[in-house]
């Protein structure tokens, strides 16, 4: 070993005593002393550049996931979620004409009372004057205005299950404004459709007729 790690001691010791080192310095091999300090922090180490420069593992992890769905809303059904979403974008839209939707049910009214009992008539027409009071008054939301000019224009078309789809909508959502006079609008659409069908089979027999008279 070498001696300038030996520190000078008792010149008369045995041959076997063993060497004394002195642990207060050292020096290395240029000759300059060293420090062992046990107390300096270290910093953690910094990323550097841009969020760009970032590992592409690192940035995954980082990046939100896309394209997740929201939860459904609770309690609610798919009828029940059409619903609220149709109401949300019915007040978006203008308010349609009470002229419009009346028009349509007067015209389906006034066919049906060619084969429909004058009583059951009448009760129809007064329910919906009822219907249009409170409409002009102001007593309707705007949900069931737009509902009943979509439930007009059905009749219209002769679409008759979706009229009556939109008739048990109003009665489940909005019973307190429509329980009045929907039971004369239920009625409406119960007789247009009985005489629609009515008039196709009238409409088929005559050609069946027709086809089979020997006279052609």
């Amino acid at each position: 070993m070498s001696d300038q790690f030996i520190k000078p001691g008792n010149q008369e010791r045995g041959w076997n005593d063993p060497p004394q080192f002195s642990y207060s310095f050292k020096k290395d091999s240029c000759g300059l002393k060293q420090k062992c300090i046990l107390n300096k922090r270290v910093h953690s180490p910094q990323l550097a550049g841009s969020a760009s420069e970032v590992p592409s593992a690192t940035a995954d992890r980082l990046t939100p996931p896309r394209d997740i769905k929201p939860p459904p809303i609770q309690g609610t059904t798919p009828t029940s979620v059409n619903s609220i979403l149709s109401d949300q974008t019915v007040t978006t839209e203008g308010e349609p004409c009470i002229e419009d939707v009346q028009a349509s049910l007067y015209s389906v009214l006034s066919a049906c009372r060619h084969t429909v009992k004058k009583q059951i008539c009448d009760d129809v027409e007064r329910r919906l004057k009822l219907f249009e009071d409170m409409w002009k008054n102001g007593k309707l939301s705007s949900s069931v205005k737009h509902r009943m000019y979509a439930l007009s224009q059905d009749l219209k078309r002769k679409n008759w299950d979706a009229a009556d789809e939109i008739h048990r909508g109003l009665m489940v959502d909005h019973v307190s404004e429509v329980s009045q006079w929907m039971v004369g609008v239920k009625r409406l659409i119960a007789e247009a459709r009985s005489l629609n069908t009515m008039q196709s089979a009238q409409s088929d027999q005559n050609q069946l007729d027709n086809t089979t008279d020997p006279g052609l």
